[in-house]
């Protein structure tokens, strides 16, 4: 299918290490928004190569010409391609299509009166499966995120938390390496909801017992997408709840009939993938990884600097900026700027397709 590389095509991990394939300038290019687009956040961008392989998929679904069992490749690339963006193999990588599915595995491992520590500003998606088990005593603890580290200590089972904050783009205090020490230390499992962070920020999933990522955001794909990772020797703490046909050992072997025959790795947690959606998923997984995260950390992180050096704010260490501004979005919109608000603050998020023009008509629309 158009935009898929071949398995012997040159993928980059997220370290950027390597001749790279494409520059900034040159992936900027397949995007073609119809405004100052600053929401990635909300809603990532699809690149021209993502458009073309829906649009293609979408044709060969419509002249009856698609094949269930031809969509596995993709699935493969897509695993493959987001394992080597997250620093794991893909034995690791189980496939769904949103982050609280993966969260209700975890909270349904916990056992009876285990205590869950988050952080109280944190997604609901990570919250509230925890604190659907409170009937069997699950005890979910929230504090303030700026605090979030320092109160891993004895008696807490598990830490829950979003890598970067979807409300304001805050990263946990003192960094993920800190907070997996931490847990480690006091024999704490970690779960880690990296939505907001894969695509712009450089993100080691081996350092975590569990680990969720949507891909619309950051990751520039069609929305019904999303990724799980595990540690192998944390597999058989998941009950494979939503398994299926395709969590199977060979998933065209498992379509009827006992006995339960699930895959070894974390292809049992697999949920039945909704095909057109990952036509989409691979090619923009593919370009993130021919620019390089590293780079693409670099321009996020500058472009959000910029920014916020014109509206007089301390430099900081997130592709997004928030803003209390008089009139919300309304300024925003009248010219032609497309942003969101969360929290009660305007929320800005720099991304792969955003230039400084785009910061300079941002500052210029709120006054600056």
């Amino acid at each position: 299918m158009a935009g898929v590389c071949s398995a012997s095509s040159s993928c980059h991990d997220q370290t950027g290490k390597g001749s790279r394939l494409l520059t900034i300038e040159a992936a900027q290019k397949e995007f073609a928004p119809a405004c100052v687009y600053v929401n990635t956040a909300s809603v990532g961008l699809p690149p021209r190569r993502t458009v073309e392989a829906l649009d293609e998929a979408i044709e060969i679904w419509r002249t009856g010409r698609a094949e269930a069992a031809g969509y596995d490749e993709l699935i493969d690339r897509a695993r493959r391609r987001f394992a080597g963006l997250v620093g794991v193999t893909r034995d690791r990588v189980a496939i769904g299509n949103q982050v609280s599915t993966f969260t209700g595995l975890v909270a349904a491992a916990l056992p009876d009166g285990a205590r869950v520590l988050a952080a109280d500003e944190d997604f609901t998606s990570v919250l509230f499966p925890f604190l659907t088990h409170a009937d069997r005593g699950v005890r979910v603890q929230t504090v303030p995120l700026s605090r979030l580290v320092e109160s891993i200590r004895p008696g807490v089972t598990l830490v829950a938390v979003s890598a970067v904050q979807s409300a304001d783009g805050r990263l946990v205090p003192g960094g993920l390496d800190a907070l997996a020490t931490a847990a480690g230390e006091h024999r704490c499992l970690t779960y880690v909801d990296a939505t907001q962070a894969v695509g712009w920020l450089p993100f080691d999933a081996g350092r975590f017992d569990f680990v969720s990522c949507a891909a619309y955001k950051w990751l520039l794909s069609p929305r019904g997408t999303a990724f799980g990772v595990v540690r192998p020797e944390r597999l058989e703490m998941l009950r494979p709840l939503h398994a299926g046909w395709y969590a199977g050992d060979d998933p065209w072997a498992s379509i009827y009939g006992p006995p339960l025959r699930l895959a070894k790795d974390a292809r049992r947690l697999d949920i039945s993938p909704a095909w057109l959606s990952w036509a989409g998923t691979v090619p923009a997984l593919d370009l993130l990884a021919e620019v390089g995260i590293a780079a693409i950390h670099r321009h996020d992180l500058g472009l959000a600097n910029a920014l916020r050096e014109r509206l007089g704010l301390p430099r900081g260490d997130s592709a997004v900026v928030t803003v209390v501004a008089e009139g919300g979005l309304e300024p925003l919109r009248v010219a032609g700027i497309k942003a969101s608000i969360r929290a009660g603050a305007v929320r800005l998020s720099f991304h792969l397709h955003n230039t400084e023009s785009d910061v300079d008509a941002v500052a210029r629309a709120l006054g600056r």
